[in-house]
């Protein structure tokens, strides 16, 4: 899937709210660069943490809740 689909999913999967999105990928990502697993097939070493936290939100797998739990 090309970055544009996944950017346009996870935009869906927060209600189009562009701030929300930013916000989202930005505390998943920083999770990631501080050691925490993936929750969706990807490789750490040769994806961005930017990119692995947009597909995981696109997959509906990582939300503010989840986030805020953890």
């Amino acid at each position: 899937m090309r970055t544009e689909q996944i950017a346009a999913e996870a935009l869906k999967a927060v209600n189009d709210d562009r701030y929300k999105l930013s916000l989202l990928v930005a505390k998943r990502a920083e999770q990631l660069s501080n050691g925490a697993e993936p929750v969706i097939k990807a490789d750490k070493a040769k994806e961005k943490f930017t990119d692995i936290a947009l597909k995981e939100i696109a997959s509906g797998k990582i939300t503010m809740d989840y986030i805020s739990e953890n």
